[in-house]
Protein backbone atom coordinates (compact mmCIF):
# COMPACT_ATOMS: atom_id res chain seq x y z
CA UNK A 1 0.00 0.00 0.00
CA UNK A 2 1.23 3.55 -0.66
CA UNK A 3 2.41 5.53 2.35
CA UNK A 4 0.28 8.63 2.98
CA UNK A 5 1.64 11.81 4.49
CA UNK A 6 -0.84 14.60 5.25
CA UNK A 7 -1.19 17.84 7.17
CA UNK A 8 -4.74 16.89 8.18
CA UNK A 9 -5.14 16.64 11.92
CA UNK A 10 -2.12 18.81 12.72
CA UNK A 11 -2.46 22.20 14.50
CA UNK A 12 -2.82 25.10 12.08
CA UNK A 13 0.33 26.82 13.28
CA UNK A 14 2.34 23.66 12.58
CA UNK A 15 1.05 22.84 9.11
CA UNK A 16 3.64 24.59 6.95
CA UNK A 17 6.53 23.28 9.04
CA UNK A 18 5.05 19.79 8.90
CA UNK A 19 4.53 20.11 5.15
CA UNK A 20 8.18 21.01 4.67
CA UNK A 21 9.18 17.93 6.67
CA UNK A 22 6.86 15.79 4.54
CA UNK A 23 8.17 16.94 1.15
CA UNK A 24 11.75 16.64 2.37
CA UNK A 25 11.11 13.03 3.38
CA UNK A 26 9.44 12.09 0.10
CA UNK A 27 11.54 14.09 -2.36
CA UNK A 28 14.72 15.97 -1.37
CA UNK A 29 15.64 18.85 0.96
CA UNK A 30 13.33 21.75 0.06
CA UNK A 31 12.04 25.04 1.45
CA UNK A 32 8.29 25.69 1.19
CA UNK A 33 6.34 28.91 1.67
CA UNK A 34 2.64 29.79 1.43
CA UNK A 35 0.56 32.83 2.29
CA UNK A 36 -2.29 30.63 3.58
CA UNK A 37 -0.76 30.14 7.02
CA UNK A 38 -2.88 27.92 9.27
CA UNK A 39 -5.38 27.31 6.42
CA UNK A 40 -2.78 25.46 4.34
CA UNK A 41 -3.42 21.81 3.53
CA UNK A 42 -1.45 19.20 1.63
CA UNK A 43 -0.96 15.46 1.23
CA UNK A 44 1.55 13.15 -0.50
CA UNK A 45 1.45 9.44 -1.25
CA UNK A 46 4.71 7.54 -1.64
CA UNK A 47 5.31 4.12 -3.24
CA UNK A 48 8.70 2.56 -4.04
CA UNK A 49 8.77 1.13 -7.57
CA UNK A 50 11.99 -0.64 -8.53
CA UNK A 51 14.72 2.00 -8.42
CA UNK A 52 12.08 4.71 -8.83
CA UNK A 53 9.54 6.25 -6.46
CA UNK A 54 5.95 7.04 -7.46
CA UNK A 55 4.13 9.77 -5.56
CA UNK A 56 1.07 11.94 -5.84
CA UNK A 57 0.99 15.38 -4.29
CA UNK A 58 -2.18 17.39 -3.61
CA UNK A 59 -1.69 20.81 -2.10
CA UNK A 60 -2.84 24.39 -1.77
CA UNK A 61 -0.91 27.27 -3.34
CA UNK A 62 2.76 27.52 -2.40
CA UNK A 63 6.32 28.13 -3.54
CA UNK A 64 8.95 25.40 -3.28
CA UNK A 65 12.70 26.07 -3.48
CA UNK A 66 15.67 23.75 -3.92
CA UNK A 67 18.54 26.04 -2.95
CA UNK A 68 22.32 25.77 -3.25
CA UNK A 69 22.50 25.57 0.53
CA UNK A 70 20.14 22.59 0.57
CA UNK A 71 22.11 20.90 -2.21
CA UNK A 72 25.41 21.35 -0.37
CA UNK A 73 24.01 19.61 2.73
CA UNK A 74 22.94 16.41 0.93
CA UNK A 75 24.03 14.32 -2.04
CA UNK A 76 20.54 13.59 -3.44
CA UNK A 77 21.03 12.79 -7.12
CA UNK A 78 17.65 12.35 -8.78
CA UNK A 79 15.55 13.46 -11.70
CA UNK A 80 11.94 14.32 -10.89
CA UNK A 81 9.26 14.00 -13.56
CA UNK A 82 6.25 16.13 -12.61
CA UNK A 83 3.04 15.13 -14.42
CA UNK A 84 0.10 17.51 -14.24
CA UNK A 85 -3.26 16.09 -13.10
CA UNK A 86 -5.23 19.09 -11.80
CA UNK A 87 -4.40 22.79 -11.62
CA UNK A 88 -1.27 24.45 -13.00
CA UNK A 89 2.31 24.35 -11.72
CA UNK A 90 5.40 26.28 -12.72
CA UNK A 91 9.01 25.05 -12.87
CA UNK A 92 12.13 27.22 -12.97
CA UNK A 93 15.59 25.70 -13.56
CA UNK A 94 18.72 26.26 -15.67
CA UNK A 95 17.61 29.72 -16.79
CA UNK A 96 14.25 28.51 -18.13
CA UNK A 97 10.71 28.47 -16.79
CA UNK A 98 7.61 26.63 -17.92
CA UNK A 99 4.14 25.65 -16.74
CA UNK A 100 2.72 22.15 -16.33
CA UNK A 101 -0.97 21.76 -17.16
CA UNK A 102 -3.05 18.59 -16.86
CA UNK A 103 -1.80 16.11 -19.46
CA UNK A 104 1.69 17.68 -19.56
CA UNK A 105 4.94 16.95 -17.77
CA UNK A 106 8.34 18.52 -17.15
CA UNK A 107 11.54 17.34 -15.50
CA UNK A 108 13.94 18.93 -13.04
CA UNK A 109 17.26 17.84 -11.57
CA UNK A 110 17.89 17.76 -7.81
CA UNK A 111 21.63 18.42 -8.19
CA UNK A 112 20.98 22.05 -9.26
CA UNK A 113 18.72 24.77 -7.81
CA UNK A 114 15.11 24.94 -8.93
CA UNK A 115 11.84 26.60 -7.96
CA UNK A 116 8.28 25.28 -8.17
CA UNK A 117 5.40 27.76 -8.30
CA UNK A 118 1.75 26.95 -7.58
CA UNK A 119 -0.74 29.83 -7.49
CA UNK A 120 -3.77 27.68 -6.66
CA UNK A 121 -4.62 24.20 -5.44
CA UNK A 122 -3.11 21.47 -7.62
CA UNK A 123 -2.50 17.74 -8.01
CA UNK A 124 0.59 16.19 -9.62
CA UNK A 125 2.02 12.74 -10.02
CA UNK A 126 5.79 12.81 -9.47
CA UNK A 127 8.07 10.04 -10.73
CA UNK A 128 11.49 10.15 -9.04
CA UNK A 129 14.38 8.14 -10.45
CA UNK A 130 18.15 8.16 -9.93
CA UNK A 131 19.76 10.60 -12.35
CA UNK A 132 22.30 8.02 -13.53
CA UNK A 133 19.46 5.92 -14.98
CA UNK A 134 18.69 8.71 -17.46
CA UNK A 135 22.33 9.68 -17.92
CA UNK A 136 23.12 6.11 -18.92
CA UNK A 137 20.64 6.51 -21.76
CA UNK A 138 20.93 10.11 -22.89
CA UNK A 139 23.84 11.78 -21.12
CA UNK A 140 23.47 15.30 -19.69
CA UNK A 141 19.89 16.55 -19.35
CA UNK A 142 20.50 20.27 -18.69
CA UNK A 143 19.08 21.19 -22.11
CA UNK A 144 15.64 19.69 -21.37
CA UNK A 145 14.89 20.68 -17.77
CA UNK A 146 12.00 23.13 -17.17
CA UNK A 147 10.49 22.43 -20.61
CA UNK A 148 6.88 21.27 -20.96
CA UNK A 149 6.09 18.04 -22.80
CA UNK A 150 2.48 17.64 -23.88
CA UNK A 151 1.18 16.53 -27.27
CA UNK A 152 3.79 17.97 -29.66
CA UNK A 153 4.68 14.45 -30.80
CA UNK A 154 3.24 10.93 -30.36
CA UNK A 155 5.95 10.03 -27.83
CA UNK A 156 5.06 12.75 -25.33
CA UNK A 157 1.50 11.65 -24.44
CA UNK A 158 2.66 8.04 -24.60
CA UNK A 159 5.32 8.73 -21.96
CA UNK A 160 2.81 10.68 -19.86
CA UNK A 161 0.17 7.93 -19.98
CA UNK A 162 2.67 5.12 -19.33
CA UNK A 163 4.16 6.75 -16.22
CA UNK A 164 0.73 7.76 -14.88
CA UNK A 165 -0.58 4.20 -15.26
CA UNK A 166 2.53 2.76 -13.61
CA UNK A 167 2.18 5.06 -10.63
CA UNK A 168 -1.55 4.37 -10.29
CA UNK A 169 -0.85 0.63 -10.12
CA UNK A 170 2.55 0.72 -8.38
CA UNK A 171 1.36 -0.86 -5.12
CA UNK A 172 -0.21 -3.78 -7.03
CA UNK A 173 2.88 -4.68 -9.08
CA UNK A 174 5.38 -7.18 -7.67
CA UNK A 175 9.02 -6.24 -7.14
CA UNK A 176 10.23 -8.58 -9.90
CA UNK A 177 8.11 -6.67 -12.46
CA UNK A 178 8.56 -3.20 -10.95
CA UNK A 179 12.29 -3.17 -11.67
CA UNK A 180 11.78 -3.96 -15.34
CA UNK A 181 8.84 -1.60 -15.77
CA UNK A 182 10.73 1.29 -14.18
CA UNK A 183 13.53 0.66 -16.68
CA UNK A 184 10.98 0.69 -19.51
CA UNK A 185 9.59 3.98 -18.22
CA UNK A 186 13.14 5.39 -18.24
CA UNK A 187 13.60 4.13 -21.81
CA UNK A 188 10.42 5.84 -22.98
CA UNK A 189 11.25 9.04 -21.11
CA UNK A 190 14.75 9.07 -22.61
CA UNK A 191 13.35 8.63 -26.13
CA UNK A 192 10.98 11.55 -25.53
CA UNK A 193 13.79 13.78 -24.26
CA UNK A 194 16.10 12.76 -27.11
CA UNK A 195 13.38 13.62 -29.63
CA UNK A 196 13.14 17.13 -28.17
CA UNK A 197 16.92 17.48 -28.22
CA UNK A 198 16.92 16.76 -31.97
CA UNK A 199 14.38 19.52 -32.69
CA UNK A 200 16.13 22.42 -30.98
CA UNK A 201 19.55 24.02 -31.43
CA UNK A 202 22.03 22.05 -29.38
CA UNK A 203 25.37 22.87 -27.86
CA UNK A 204 27.97 20.37 -29.01
CA UNK A 205 27.82 18.50 -25.70
CA UNK A 206 24.06 17.91 -26.06
CA UNK A 207 24.47 16.86 -29.70
CA UNK A 208 27.01 14.27 -28.62
CA UNK A 209 24.68 13.13 -25.83
CA UNK A 210 21.84 12.64 -28.33
CA UNK A 211 24.11 10.62 -30.62
CA UNK A 212 25.25 8.50 -27.70
CA UNK A 213 21.63 7.81 -26.81
CA UNK A 214 21.01 6.58 -30.38
CA UNK A 215 24.01 4.28 -30.10
CA UNK A 216 22.89 2.92 -26.71
CA UNK A 217 19.36 2.28 -28.01
CA UNK A 218 20.82 0.50 -31.06
CA UNK A 219 23.00 -1.67 -28.81
CA UNK A 220 20.14 -2.42 -26.43
CA UNK A 221 18.04 -3.82 -29.26
CA UNK A 222 20.90 -6.12 -30.34
CA UNK A 223 22.48 -7.24 -27.05
CA UNK A 224 21.44 -10.84 -27.62
CA UNK A 225 23.47 -10.98 -30.86
CA UNK A 226 26.85 -12.65 -30.10
CA UNK A 227 28.25 -11.04 -33.26
CA UNK A 228 27.50 -7.51 -32.05
CA UNK A 229 30.64 -5.49 -32.76
CA UNK A 230 31.88 -1.93 -32.93
CA UNK A 231 32.46 -1.93 -36.74
CA UNK A 232 28.99 -3.41 -37.31
CA UNK A 233 27.17 -0.88 -35.10
CA UNK A 234 29.16 2.05 -36.52
CA UNK A 235 28.35 0.97 -40.07
CA UNK A 236 24.63 0.54 -39.34
CA UNK A 237 24.46 4.04 -37.80
CA UNK A 238 26.56 5.71 -40.48
CA UNK A 239 29.35 6.65 -38.07
CA UNK A 240 33.01 5.77 -37.86
CA UNK A 241 34.12 3.25 -35.25
CA UNK A 242 36.61 5.77 -33.93
CA UNK A 243 33.88 8.38 -33.43
CA UNK A 244 31.62 5.89 -31.61
CA UNK A 245 34.40 5.11 -29.13
CA UNK A 246 35.13 8.83 -28.82
CA UNK A 247 31.51 9.41 -27.78
CA UNK A 248 31.75 6.68 -25.15
CA UNK A 249 34.94 8.28 -23.85
CA UNK A 250 32.81 11.23 -22.67
CA UNK A 251 31.64 8.87 -19.95
CA UNK A 252 35.03 7.25 -19.38
CA UNK A 253 34.14 3.96 -21.02
CA UNK A 254 34.35 2.31 -24.45
CA UNK A 255 32.04 0.43 -26.78
CA UNK A 256 33.39 -2.93 -25.63
CA UNK A 257 33.18 -2.14 -21.91
CA UNK A 258 29.68 -0.69 -22.29
CA UNK A 259 28.35 -3.76 -24.13
CA UNK A 260 29.91 -6.09 -21.55
CA UNK A 261 28.45 -4.09 -18.63
CA UNK A 262 24.97 -4.05 -20.19
CA UNK A 263 25.04 -7.79 -20.87
CA UNK A 264 26.17 -8.50 -17.32
CA UNK A 265 23.47 -6.22 -15.93
CA UNK A 266 20.75 -8.05 -17.90
CA UNK A 267 22.11 -11.42 -16.75
CA UNK A 268 22.23 -10.25 -13.14
CA UNK A 269 18.62 -9.09 -13.39
CA UNK A 270 17.39 -12.38 -14.88
CA UNK A 271 19.38 -14.52 -12.45
CA UNK A 272 17.75 -12.70 -9.54
CA UNK A 273 14.22 -12.79 -10.96
CA UNK A 274 11.72 -15.42 -9.73
CA UNK A 275 10.30 -15.57 -13.27
CA UNK A 276 13.59 -17.05 -14.56
CA UNK A 277 14.29 -19.67 -11.87
CA UNK A 278 13.50 -22.47 -14.34
CA UNK A 279 16.27 -21.35 -16.71
CA UNK A 280 19.85 -22.62 -16.57
CA UNK A 281 22.61 -20.07 -15.93
CA UNK A 282 24.17 -20.96 -19.28
CA UNK A 283 20.85 -20.36 -21.07
CA UNK A 284 20.57 -16.88 -19.58
CA UNK A 285 24.18 -16.04 -20.45
CA UNK A 286 23.78 -17.21 -24.06
CA UNK A 287 20.49 -15.32 -24.41
CA UNK A 288 22.34 -12.05 -23.74
CA UNK A 289 25.10 -12.58 -26.28
CA UNK A 290 27.79 -14.42 -24.30
CA UNK A 291 29.32 -17.37 -26.13
CA UNK A 292 32.02 -18.36 -23.62
CA UNK A 293 30.80 -19.48 -20.16
CA UNK A 294 34.25 -19.22 -18.58
CA UNK A 295 34.58 -15.63 -19.72
CA UNK A 296 31.03 -14.89 -18.54
CA UNK A 297 31.73 -16.33 -15.07
CA UNK A 298 34.98 -14.38 -14.64
CA UNK A 299 33.43 -11.12 -15.84
CA UNK A 300 30.35 -11.57 -13.64
CA UNK A 301 32.44 -12.16 -10.50
CA UNK A 302 34.67 -9.20 -11.29
CA UNK A 303 31.64 -6.94 -11.77
CA UNK A 304 29.45 -8.08 -8.86
CA UNK A 305 31.81 -9.84 -6.42
CA UNK A 306 29.94 -13.16 -6.65
CA UNK A 307 29.77 -15.97 -9.17
CA UNK A 308 26.52 -16.24 -11.16
CA UNK A 309 25.51 -19.26 -9.06
CA UNK A 310 26.28 -17.45 -5.80
CA UNK A 311 24.34 -14.40 -6.96
CA UNK A 312 21.30 -16.53 -7.86
CA UNK A 313 21.44 -18.29 -4.48
CA UNK A 314 21.73 -14.99 -2.56
CA UNK A 315 18.84 -13.47 -4.52
CA UNK A 316 16.54 -16.27 -3.34
CA UNK A 317 17.15 -15.33 0.30
CA UNK A 318 16.38 -11.61 -0.11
Amino acid sequence: MPILFTTDGSPGHRRLALWQDIVCDVYVGLDCTSDLGSAFRGSVTHTAFGQAVCSEVCSDRQRVYRTSQRISRADADFVLVALGREGIGGVVQDGRDTVIRPGEFAIYDTTRPYELQFDAAFRQTVFKLPRQILQRRIGAIEAVTAISFGADSPLQPLAYDFIIKLCERADHIGAEHAERLSEQAADLLAMTLAERLRTQPLPSSSHRAALLYRIRAHISARLSDPDLSLPKVARELGLSARYVNDLFSDEETSFRRYVLAERLRRCQRDLGSPTHTHRQISEIAFSWGFNDLSHFGRAFREQFGLSPREWRRSAKTR
